[in-house]
């Protein structure tokens, strides 16, 4: 095969392969609290729950790496090492993946947030042409040109993974800059809960577990001893064949300690609430509670609803501690309900995390560091329309930020070698 042929192949190859992993990086990093529940769920899953205090720390240095191995690999820097690293990881996450695929510990791998969500034994083939495509990279690594000087190549990466660590902190402490799931600003909980007339349901097996002779043996509904004695009924089980419709948020509720189920009757109360969010107070952050209880007297003096979710019990000694913490009144306290934890974890990325809606739509949501300070009505100021950020503006300024500083660097070591050649 010819040079030029090879070297048009390892380019286009390692070009693929490097936005594969700077999209997997950056959709990590600017979603550092999602990358830590998704690992947490592994080290559940395979019982490391020990390391889950560092979650958050894996989750921030695995997009940096993604990240910073993308994009060394688009600009062909430090190939060798990269084409390396890169074949390590995939030799680790390969098989993974594939445990994953067959044991369905998590319902899907995460690796790529929840930007592009896809079943894990589609990941799992997706990681086997990634492979395939890191071994050609270095197989054939000398076909490809190279762009670079040494020293600007290290200073590449250096800037890559500090670009990433760096977002990911940004993120940590101000919610991501682009919201990939249901509960964005602009969305309408309740049309989010519907499901279409006519939708496709899900479709189950099920399975009949009968015992004769001390032996087990599971039956379908077309093949069970119905007419055979000697058999033992002993259990059923369903197993899903099919997925069917479901709706975009379809676990969302507000369970109260008196009233119930009051999800409905929120959803569809006219105007505004707040909505809390401490998907567990025994981990919340308190330090934020004059401006918390600020924001609840303002909603008691316009007529505002205001609610704590939580998936902690209501009932419980983290409850008790909280409320103190809180400086929570029994008397005159705001209304806390249960929510399911992961639902939660999902409308906010804080904790706690502000949420406004008017009219069961989300009008705008706010972190534990970023507690807003209202004075005048909602319905007069701009802090009561929906905000729609311009994600992707601040994405595109990210990225221009992070190319302009590689272009400087470029610029300054060409400058360097210049009067370094002409020193000498």
């Amino acid at each position: 095969m010819k040079d030029t042929v090879k070297s048009k192949i390892v380019v286009t190859a390692r070009i693929l392969l490097g936005l594969v992993f700077v999209f997997s990086g950056f959709v990590k990093a600017v979603d550092p609290l999602g990358s830590t529940y998704k690992i947490q769920d592994y080290m559940e899953a395979m019982g490391l729950d020990f390391f889950a205090p560092i979650a958050l720390v894996i989750g921030i240095g695995l997009a940096a790496f993604e990240f910073l191995l993308g994009v060394c690999l688009v600009l062909g820097t430090n190939l060798k090492s990269t084409s390396i690293l890169t074949i390590i990881m995939m030799c680790f996450m390969t098989p993974l993946t594939l445990w994953i695929a067959i044991a369905d510990p998590v319902s899907d791998c995460g690796c790529f947030g929840d930007a592009l969500v896809i079943s894990n034994w589609q990941t799992f083939w997706k990681n086997i042409v990634l492979f395939a495509l890191a071994i050609l990279v270095y197989k054939w690594k000398e076909y490809s040109p190279k762009l670079f000087s040494d020293r600007t190549e290290w200073l590449i990466a250096i800037c890559a993974g500090t670009f990433s660590v760096l977002l990911s902190v940004y993120c940590y402490f101000n919610l991501p800059i682009i919201d990939f799931r249901p509960y964005k600003n602009g969305t309408d909980i309740i049309k989010s809960m519907e499901v279409p007339e006519g939708a496709e349901e899900d479709v189950y097996e099920t399975i009949l577990v009968y015992e004769k002779d001390g032996e087990t043996k599971e039956f379908s509904l077309d093949n069970y001893p119905k007419d055979d004695s000697t058999w033992t009924f002993v259990d059923s089980k369903h197993k899903l064949i099919k997925k069917g419709f479901e709706p975009p948020i379809h676990d969302f509720s507000m369970e109260h300690p008196d009233d119930g189920d009051i999800t409905e009757e929120v959803l569809n109360k006219e105007g505004y609430t707040f909505l809390m969010v401490c998907y567990r107070v025994e981990k919340a952050l308190t330090n934020k509670r004059k401006e918390i209880n600020d924001i609840y007297q303002y909603a008691q003096e316009h007529g505002y609803g205001f609610y704590c979710m939580t998936a902690t019990g209501l009932e419980t000694d983290e409850m008790k501690e909280f409320k103190t913490e809180m400086g929570y009144s029994a008397e005159g306290g705001y209304p806390i309900v249960n929510t399911d934890e992961i639902t939660l974890k999902t409308i906010v990325r804080s904790n706690p995390g502000l949420v406004l809606i008017k009219d069961g739509v989300v009008v705008n949501k706010w972190s534990n560091k970023n507690m807003p300070k209202f004075n005048a009505p909602l319905e007069d100021s701009p802090m009561g329309k929906v905000q729609q950020p311009n994600e992707w503006s601040m994405v595109f300024k990210s990225v221009l930020a992070f190319f302009i500083t590689i272009a400087l660097v470029f610029a300054m070591d060409w400058i360097i070698s210049k009067i370094s050649g002409k020193k000498n």
